[in-house]
């Protein structure tokens, strides 16, 4: 085990390391610029096509392969939500201050458009899989874009199954067997402290009642296949997320006159604290170091833009129109991170558990119950049972829309039937969630979300010139109604069926 960990460590420090973190800012920081910062410039536009249609066009259907953009936004946005932003969060800020959570925005605001370029080329680049159904992801624009390139057919389809080797290990991790982990420890030191009921093969009998419950619940879902799963998350992330936001929102209303502080906090220590007192380890630049790097991290693990992950989702949208998907990735990573993620910031360090002039936590503070601790000295036991049933949902949705991810990238390794064995591995798996040593699995999927990463942002790099296409050719038909023929599909054939939608105006 302490040969797995060492290896591990050194693994995640080179996922994770400092050139990883400036290659995904980097990206997304070429993704804003060769766009002319579209999620900026175009605000009104994407905002209108996104949650300003959620009520009309966003929910039509128009292709009986596919979902509704916004049946595909919710599908997507259920993976992305989970114990990241409330769990990440308080991580981020205990190890890198308040601080952390201006390199959060920063990594979002790059995010948008990363997640945006990455939803463009899924739609580019799908096509129909055995059952009739859309498949789109990473390993399709490697495999084909990349692949494509002269001399770059072996890499592109290398960097494909690279891609979904990783994929498949990090949603047996950190999608299924982490969140359900995180939701018995949450669950039963909440709700069921005081109940013994003996041990069974090494692990509490309630761990093991709790995980039963969990994978009997997430088997009626999954089983009834991707519709079931999108249309469960339809219903459950309008609820789950406005629920959540209204009581960030209660707390926030009443400490309103700490606000100013708290964002003065957050811009003044974003490079580190201005301060070292009480002991504290190391020198203001490694402070400082790690204030950036654990605020873009938490922020990557939140919304998950630059790991390619939420586009096989996307990509199984009726939309014809790249740039149209594309604009509700931009939307998903505004909710959950400059919505959702600052809330839970907001609240956290309104809590009194962080000096805000040095960014150090108080003695006794961890980052594992500080959101708990957050609603419950305001609201009490009712705000920590609050706290501790949003854990719950987000994480069970999290493993729902994961469950996908792992079979699309099944499916792509080895077919549709093997794609059906991995979702039944995937259901039996989750008790074992339950009655797991959470750190070192919690570690491992870290890793393997970080190796995700590196072929996908090579996937979109060598793409910027098509980004750059699509994108100019979406505004010049689409904001500057000029009649020039669309780019909507790399396969002809889709192409023309595409064209012909349009024509008929099915998009």
């Amino acid at each position: 085990m302490e040969t797995v960990i060492r290896i591990n460590d050194a693994v995640n420090n080179f996922a994770w390391g400092s050139f990883d973190l400036v290659l995904l800012l980097g990206t997304g920081l070429i993704c804003s610029v060769i766009t002319g910062f579209f999620h900026i410039t175009h605000i009104r536009h994407w905002w209108k096509k996104t949650f300003g249609c959620i009520n009309k066009e966003g929910r039509i259907i128009n292709d009986a392969g596919a979902l509704s953009q916004y049946r595909a936004f919710c599908t997507a946005l259920c993976a992305t939500i989970g114990t990241g932003n409330i769990a990440g969060v308080s991580t981020a800020i205990c190890v890198g201050g308040p601080g952390a959570v201006f390199w959060m925005w920063i990594a979002a605001f790059f995010g948008m458009m990363l997640k945006y370029s990455e939803c463009v080329l899924g739609i580019y680049y799908r096509r129909r899989n055995l059952d009739g159904a859309w498949s789109g992801g990473p390993m399709y624009y490697l495999q084909d874009g990349l692949g494509s390139m002269k001399h770059c057919k072996k890499l592109g389809r290398i960097l494909g199954i690279v891609f979904c080797v990783f994929t498949v290990f990090a949603s047996f991790g950190i999608g299924n067997m982490g969140q359900i982990n995180k939701i018995t420890i949450n669950f039963e030191s909440t709700f069921l402290s005081g109940v013994d009921l003996g041990t069974f093969a090494g692990s509490s009998r309630v761990n093991w009642i709790i995980g039963v419950v969990l994978m009997i619940a997430a088997a009626v879902i999954i089983g009834g296949g991707f519709r079931r799963v999108s249309a469960v998350s339809e219903k459950m992330i309008p609820f789950v997320s406005g629920l959540y936001i209204l009581g960030c929102l209660v707390l926030i209303v009443m400490h309103f006159k700490n606000i100013p502080a708290v964002f003065s906090s957050i811009f003044k220590l974003a490079l580190g604290p201005v301060a070292i007192k009480g002991g504290a380890a190391g020198t203001a630049v490694q402070l400082a170091i790690n204030t950036i790097k654990n605020g873009c991290k938490r922020g990557v693990f939140s919304n998950e833009a630059g790991l390619g992950s939420s586009v096989m989702v996307h990509s199984t949208s009726c939309t014809r129109e790249p740039v149209r998907q594309g604009m509700w990735g931009i939307a998903e990573v505004f909710l959950d991170t400059m919505v959702i993620c600052t809330m839970t910031a907001i609240v956290v360090l309104n809590s009194g558990a962080i000096d805000l002039t040095t960014g150090l936590l108080h003695e006794g503070i961890n980052d594992a119950t500080l959101v708990a601790k957050a609603f419950g000295a305001s609201l009490g036991k009712p705000g920590e049972w609050f706290v501790v049933l949003a854990i719950t949902l987000f994480a069970f949705t999290t493993v729902l829309g994961w469950s996908y991810y792992g079979g699309k990238v099944t499916e792509y390794l080895f077919g549709v039937t093997a794609a059906r064995i991995y979702r039944l591995v995937f259901i039996a798996l989750i008790v074992f969630g339950a009655v797991m040593e959470s750190n070192l699995a919690w570690d491992i999927s870290d890793t393997f979300n970080g190796l995700m990463m590196i072929p996908n942002l090579i996937g979109l790099i060598v793409h910027i010139p098509l980004i750059i296409k699509l994108t100019r050719n979406y505004i010049d038909r689409r904001i500057k109604g000029r009649d020039i023929a669309p780019m909507l599909s790399f396969d002809k054939d889709i192409q023309k069926d595409a064209e012909r939608a349009i024509k008929k105006g099915m998009d």
